[in-house]
């Protein structure tokens, strides 16, 4: 049976996720109509809410549901009030591409944000300013010290919004303690469905509308709610423990793979290995196989792994998370994203590593075929 080791793509759909959204589906009604059946509907959409404001320390009513992480991203950016943009160089495209004037902040080869670069962009006063720092990268998993860029921040008078979702359900979240003013979220990433997502912020905070129309979520994203994701989302969410609780042997596994790897090819690189990173996760390079060589090769050999982010309608690209983090050029072209999930097992991650020394070595034999001829 195939392996899936894309979990940082999308999380399987749990079995709850999936019985609250056959219960949805099962009962009709708009969630804005004030008859029996709407207010059923305004109920589900309701615990959901409550269930991703519990796992993330937000207030319920601070919660707005969106059509997904990249709208959520984006929703977290909109406030006209806040012209001046700064945004870490390691960004996903949710922020890049709806930023695109932004100034980027630069990171270090670990892929940590530099935080005398970011005081430097801040400047004295920062009162027009927000700042978007994704919690945990989704390529590397390297998770940035977001406490400490929320004071430097916040002192200026500037504004923080983070890109959480790769971060929700690997590490604990909470806006509180992180300092964040906002917070994007995305189902998929923890086994809800895809097509749903949130966005959370501080006590008091309020964007400006993304979608007028119907008033729905406080006015923020006018559109009948979709009952049945955000359903399968709130399940997911309120389950989130089960999955934290896991990251643990998560980590054993991973290490155990780069390990595995490094002693094939001493000579592979595990990107971002040096600093914190989401248990999850490892960004590692075949020395001279394209990224792109590798998916197609390890998809043959019945493993779903990813180069870069997977959210590029199916391009295999470059990293700008690498490159901006100084990847060596031939680094950047030769590393793949192992993603584990709470089904992944030791038989999956030995069997990996056989794929991958498989095909390590079947490229060695031919380059050094090719320079004998």
């Amino acid at each position: 049976m195939p392996v899936y080791l894309d979990h940082n793509a999308a999380a399987p759909l749990t079995e709850a996720a999936a019985a609250a959204m056959t219960a949805a589906m099962a009962a009709a009604g708009n969630p804005s109509s004030v008859h029996g059946h709407g207010r059923r509907a305004r109920r589900i959409v309701e615990d959901a809410r409550q269930a991703i404001a519990a796992a993330t320390g937000a207030a319920a009513a601070d919660v707005v549901f969106t059509g997904s992480g990249t709208e959520a991203c984006q929703l977290t950016l909109h406030f006209p009030d806040r012209p001046r943009r700064i945004v870490a160089a390691t960004e996903h495209a949710a922020i890049l591409d709806n930023a695109p004037d932004a100034v980027r902040a630069p990171v270090d080869a670990d892929g940590l944000i530099d935080l005398d670069a970011l005081a430097v962009l801040l400047g004295e006063d920062a009162s027009d300013a927000l700042v978007a720092v994704m919690l945990a990268n989704n390529e590397t998993g390297v998770i940035q010290p977001v406490p400490e860029i929320a004071a430097l921040v916040q002192e200026r008078g500037g504004l923080l919004a983070v890109d959480a979702a790769q971060a929700f359900g690997k590490i604990p979240i909470d806006i509180n303690t992180l300092g964040a003013d906002a917070l994007a979220l995305s189902s998929a990433k923890i086994g809800g469905p895809l097509g749903v997502g949130a966005a959370a912020f501080a006590c008091g905070l309020t964007p400006a509308a993304l979608i007028g129309g119907g008033g729905q979520e406080r006015g923020l994203r006018g559109g009948s709610e979709n009952v049945v994701g955000i359903a399968g989302f709130g399940a997911a969410a309120a389950d989130v423990e089960t999955s934290l609780a896991r990251q643990p042997a998560l980590a054993a596994l991973r290490d155990r793979m780069e390990a595995a790897i490094l002693a094939i090819a001493p000579e592979a690189q595990v990107v971002g290995a040096a600093a914190p990173r989401l248990a999850n996760t490892s960004a590692i390079s075949m020395p001279d196989v394209p990224a792109a060589t590798q998916v197609m090769a390890f998809d043959l050999a019945g493993f779903a792994v990813s180069a870069g982010a997977a959210c590029s309608s199916g391009k295999v690209a470059a990293s700008h998370v690498l490159q901006a983090m100084g990847a060596a050029e031939a680094v950047t072209a030769s590393t793949i994203r192992v993603s584990l999930g709470l089904n992944t097992n030791e038989a999956d991650i030995d069997g990996f590593v056989q794929a991958w020394r498989a095909l390590y070595m079947r490229r060695r034999t031919e380059t050094s075929e090719a320079a004998a001829e």
